[in-house]
């Protein structure tokens, strides 16, 4: 077993040894998979210190050894809660996979509303359900608004938006990035819903931030509370963290929220071909709920 760096905090003084013993990586990677079913390889000790360093220094630890017998041995839902956000991936950006938007605005729209009309409905659900940083729902949630207004008064659109990390949707939820990043929206999306500030940032407009509700959930939830069917639900670039079998329960409990004909979006590197659901692939990263 080697020894890693130890890294310095700003006080030279203070030293926070973060070296971690395969035992213990084994038991946080063990904590991770089952309550949230996200895989670590054995590859990502590393990863796991740099991300863990600020839990460690916050807690007034010297080692990560010290660390982990104090709040890993036997961990408080607190101490899971922190793990989450400390281990989630939160990389994202405005039109990342910018195809699944356009055609979720020119083919998937008008066939669900029409479909909605049809039942004699004038409501639309959409789930985005690995939300991060808030990029993707806001950018669902311009394009419904754009569609609804088109359509005439009397429509309704719900946008439900989870994800597993508090800190990723507290930002969610101030709705304020960086310019340059939200001018990667076409231009008409970026001057009809964002306010630019004195800071050089870009604020999402109140009007638009009401469209969303987001939450905090679990995919690994054994029970998907929703009282009523979701006729599309964005889950993109959540499962390839997944292991097989996770990745079966958790398609398996999305089709049961999803309407019937309605449809689902993963990521590009994503498939849930083979998972036992009867989702059928529609293009890359796009199925369709069968029954």
């Amino acid at each position: 077993m080697g020894i890693e760096p130890q890294v310095f905090t700003a006080d030279p003084s203070l030293v926070v040894d973060m070296a971690i013993s395969t035992a213990e990586f084994q038991t946080v990677a063990g904590l991770v998979a089952r309550n949230f079913g996200i895989h670590l390889a054995d590859g990502k000790k590393a990863m796991m210190g740099c991300r863990l360093v600020k839990e460690v220094r916050r807690s007034g630890c010297r080692s990560f050894a010290e660390f982990y017998r104090e709040f890993l041995v036997d961990p408080s839902p607190e101490t899971l809660s922190m793990l989450a956000n400390a281990l989630s991936t939160n990389h994202t950006y405005f039109n990342r996979e910018s195809n699944h938007f356009w055609m979720f605005r020119d083919e998937v729209l008008p066939e669900v509303l029409r479909q909605q009309e049809r039942l004699g409905r004038r409501d639309l659900r959409v789930w985005c359900a690995a939300a991060s940083t808030g990029e993707e729902p806001y950018t669902l949630a311009m394009l419904i608004r754009d569609a609804l207004l088109a359509r005439g008064p009397g429509w309704r659109g719900g946008l439900l938006a989870t994800d597993l990390s508090h800190e990723a949707l507290q930002t969610a939820r101030r709705g304020i990035y960086p310019a340059a990043d939200a001018l990667e929206l076409p231009n008409t999306m970026y001057r009809r819903y964002f306010r630019e500030l004195p800071s050089g940032d870009a604020a999402i407009i109140p009007e638009l931030k009401a469209d969303v509700v987001f939450r905090r959930f679990n995919l690994m939830n054994t029970v998907y509370p929703f009282r009523e069917p979701f006729q599309v639900v964005f889950c993109r670039n959540v499962m390839i963290y997944f292991e097989e079998p996770i990745k079966r329960q958790v398609v398996q409990r999305i089709y049961d929220v999803t309407a019937p004909g309605g449809w689902l979006f993963v990521g590009h590197a994503e498939t849930v071909t083979g998972l036992g659901s009867e989702f059928r692939a529609v293009r890359p990263g796009v199925y369709r709920r069968v029954g």
